[in-house]
């Protein structure tokens, strides 16, 4: 049976006791409306943005725990399941959001969020929709995967930066003959393939082929435009694409983006996170000039949107069905009153985050990282489609046999209709 169409698209160490308390109490709070967030990375600003609406609205205050990301998955699905999550659910979307909607968990959105919509960029909106509602608005930045380059590479080669395909085959041909490695890979972490994997997925056969796989469709995994996807990854691990040992390369420590950043590879293909990074961990390459970044090249003879982007949309917002209707009213009011406020942008923007909004480009150009922030508002304004990541669009049961079999494809052990038979039999 197919699933509902969705548009296409704590700390670890927290006590037992600390776990056994959050059930007891219904949620995250035990009474009054609550959120939940992450560690880490913008999260604080996410809190301060809590903080801000607690002052400001002393009758719908908001308390939040926040959690590491790990610990945050493995409890989040449980309290949801169990009608015990907090007010405000923060999701990838994906098969979670599905999942969530088809039992009837999160409340729609769609009448009291259209103006809410009307500043966001549409690429990044739609994943939050499911059957052409809203059950999830946008909550923080976008992050786009980019091809980042090393520009003296290309010039010492006497090669242009591929804008097509055939400019990619072209090139790994002369990278080759000068001993140079094309493309870094992290293939030690898999998850950096999974972009590979998207990329040309969505440029040859649009965005619709990996829809069916999230609709749950029989043998969606056996689509021709998979299967191209996989077999070109392939190619690229057997032809010189990558280094020789890029499956022992791990993004854990940026070892991809100093391997770009040191010249023994000429490009990257990551998030758009990588762009802070790289400033952070090699700032003579970051400050050379050298360090330049571009769009996935558009395949010729593909059937695919060539603006279509894949990558993080956003976490999102959705508001609990099992929360009280006062507590709904709170988050509703936060989403719709508070959310991506003028102070909340402008922090974002100082951190060097791309809020996903319309007309903020006279902002943009007042940052430090306003090149880049430039590029990528472009990107995702330009967007026909932005595709959520694989791992995160799945089905929950099956985002760890996606990333097996994809680590398989790696080191060659099985080939492409394996990986499509394997993955088929998660949903058939």
């Amino acid at each position: 049976m197919s699933r509902r169409t969705i548009t296409t698209q704590a700390a670890a160490g927290l006590a037992a006791a600390s776990l056994l308390s959050l059930t007891a109490c219904g949620g995250g709070s035990g009474g009054g409306a609550d959120a939940w967030v992450l560690t880490g990375g913008g999260w604080p600003a996410v809190e301060a943005d809590f903080e801000s609406w607690n002052d400001e609205d002393p009758d719908q205050q908001i308390s939040v725990e926040s959690f590491e990301n790990d610990a945050y998955k493995e409890r989040i699905r449980t309290v949801v399941g169990s009608g015990e999550a907090p007010t405000l659910i923060m999701n990838w979307t994906g098969g979670a959001l599905l999942d969530y909607v088809e039992g009837d968990r999160v409340i729609d959105l769609t009448e009291e969020t259209q103006e809410l919509r009307d500043g966001m960029h549409e690429s990044v909106w739609q994943n939050g929709e499911v059957d052409g509602s809203v059950y999830a608005v946008p909550m923080n930045d976008v992050q786009p995967v980019v091809l980042y380059f090393n520009q003296e590479v290309f010039d010492e080669v006497g090669v242009e930066v591929p804008q097509t395909w055939s400019d990619v085959e072209d090139a790994i041909e002369a990278f080759e003959a000068e001993g140079v490695t094309p493309f870094s890979l992290a293939g030690g972490s898999v998850w950096p393939a999974l972009m590979w994997l998207q990329y040309l997925t969505d440029r040859h056969g649009g965005e619709g082929a990996f829809a069916s796989v999230v609709e749950g469709e029989e043998d969606a995994w056996s689509n021709e435009s998979i299967l191209f996807a996989l077999e070109q990854i392939q190619w690229l691990a057997d032809n010189g694409g990558f280094d020789e040992t890029f499956t022992s390369v791990t993004a854990d420590q940026n070892e991809d983006a100093r391997l770009l950043a040191e010249g023994e590879a000429a490009m990257l293909l990551q998030g758009s996170w990588v762009y802070a990074t790289v400033h952070e961990d090699f700032p003579d390459f970051a400050e050379s000039g050298d360090f330049g970044f571009t769009e996935f090249p558009a395949l010729e003879d593909g059937q695919g949107d060539p603006s279509n982007i894949v990558g993080n949309p956003a976490n999102f917002w959705s508001i609990s069905a099992d929360a009280s209707e006062e507590d709904q009213d709170a988050a509703m009011n936060y989403l719709t009153e508070h959310l991506f406020n003028e102070e909340t942008v402008e922090t974002m923007l100082e951190q060097g985050s791309l809020p996903p909004l319309e007309g903020i480009e006279d902002q943009i150009a007042e940052t430090e990282d306003a090149d880049f922030l430039e590029f990528s508002n472009q990107l995702v304004s330009d967007a026909n489609h932005f595709q959520l990541s694989w791992d995160q669009a799945v089905a929950p049961d099956q985002e760890q046999p996606l990333m097996e079999n994809l680590e398989n494809i790696l080191l060659g052990s099985i080939t492409p209709e394996e990986f499509a038979e394997n993955m088929n039999a998660l949903q058939n």
